[in-house]
């Protein structure tokens, strides 16, 4: 069976195991946050006599829920404990298994833009995996630094926020656009879990341990899982936009595409930022701080003016108004689309190779080519705007035949 054909049936497999793990652990990481900012001091004497700092009364699908918290430990364990770790660690292992498949065992395509650096695709795989390794240890020495020093959180957070900005702009330089933007975001996603394996799991471990051999249990196990556990939120929508961003060519194909990254990311922390304080306000019977989500919907739409494309020129409207002929549009994928998609070689089972071919196949053509502009694949073949355009005039005209 083809190679070609079991990677796609490997890539359409992993990234369905990716998103249903990134949901759980997501899900699970919100609904965590949201209730540590929506707990209330409890009343009862029988609550305060067990060491509960705060609860929650929520109602949800027919029935009330109570959840308590207790801010070190109860004082017994209870037989049936559950833990949250297999979200995060299911979430990686699918999303570096699917890039795997997709980018490093296709690095010569997926990873290298000899426009952009030209190396060999082993030194590009090698310097990938170096960047997943280098932002976790970079983060979490900043973190180790100043987390617990005065005004800890603000420090780490610039801290942090001018490691990913360098790392962008040195992701950018270095790789083919797409795999840049993808890098960024798994190199966050990486450091997310490896809070979970190295910090907040362990420091939960040992508070058990402490417990079960009557010690006092030292609540700086549970600062520090908490303090990861709120980056691990602020990180959430960055990272969810530089997935997202593979399929929106226009976001990374740019000369400035390391800012319109930063920018994206910038955005969404802003955001989740706003929902995060809105639940303390709530408790509080203060008003929601909704600045922070204003000023990154300013942002985004600051984004979309920067990028939109330039009013087309007297020439090019002049060739707009003039029709697409068959054979224009099938010297150009000829061109530009048959050396990945002939008899021999058919990326994404898709072959272009005869006029019969290029009909059957004029609407991913357009979609791929003119909309999106993801294919060429980092434009190796440097297909031009003028041509893209001049698919487009000829899919909208009916796609007509030879």
């Amino acid at each position: 069976m083809d190679t070609t054909y079991l990677l796609d049936w490997a890539n359409l497999l992993l990234r369905w195991a990716h998103v249903i793990t990134a949901i759980a652990w997501i899900g699970s990481s919100f609904y965590f946050v949201f209730l540590d900012s929506s707990l209330t001091p409890p009343t009862a004497p029988d609550l305060k006599a067990k060491g509960v700092d705060g609860e929650l009364w929520a109602v949800h699908g027919g029935g009330f829920y109570n959840p308590q918290k207790y801010m070190v430990a109860p004082k017994s364990l209870p037989s049936n404990l559950h833990w949250f770790y297999w979200e995060a660690y299911s979430t990686w292992l699918t999303g570096f298994a699917l890039f795997t498949v997709l980018y490093l065992f296709n690095a010569g395509s997926f990873l290298v833009d000899k426009t952009v650096f030209a190396w060999a695709p082993g030194t590009a795989i090698a310097a990938a995996l170096g960047f997943l390794a280098a932002f976790w240890l970079v983060y979490d020495a900043i973190c180790r630094a100043f987390g617990q020093k005065k005004n800890g959180d603000m420090i780490v957070g610039l801290g942090v926020l001018v490691a990913i900005v360098l790392a962008s702009w040195a992701a950018c330089q270095l790789f083919a656009g797409r795999a840049a933007f993808l890098l960024v975001g798994a190199m966050i996603a990486t450091a997310m879990s490896a809070n979970v394996f190295f910090w907040i799991i362990p420091g939960q471990r040992t508070v058990i341990k402490q417990m079960k051999a009557g010690e006092p249990v030292d609540p700086i196990h549970g600062q520090r899982a908490k303090q990861r556990s709120v980056h691990n939120t602020y990180f959430t929508l960055p990272v969810l936009v530089a997935m997202l961003s593979n399929h929106y060519g226009w976001l990374y194909q740019g000369p400035h595409n390391w800012a319109v990254l930063v920018l994206l990311m910038l955005a969404g922390a802003l955001i989740r930022h706003s929902f995060v304080a809105r639940h303390k306000a709530h408790v509080l019977g203060k008003r929601a701080p909704w600045e922070h989500a204003i000023v990154g919907t300013v942002l985004l739409v600051g984004l979309a003016i920067w990028l939109a494309p330039a009013p087309p020129s007297a020439a090019a409207q002049a060739a707009a108004s003039q029709p697409a002929s068959f054979a224009e549009v099938r010297a150009v994928v000829e061109q530009r689309c048959v050396l990945c998609h002939n008899a021999q070689v058919q990326q994404k089972n898709v072959a272009l190779h005869t006029p019969a071919l290029l009909q059957q196949q004029a609407q991913a053509v357009y979609q791929q080519a003119s909309v999106l502009k993801l294919m060429p694949m980092n434009n190796a073949t440097q297909i031009t705007d003028a041509e893209r355009q001049l698919i487009k005039r000829w899919y909208e005209a009916g796609a007509p035949g030879p």
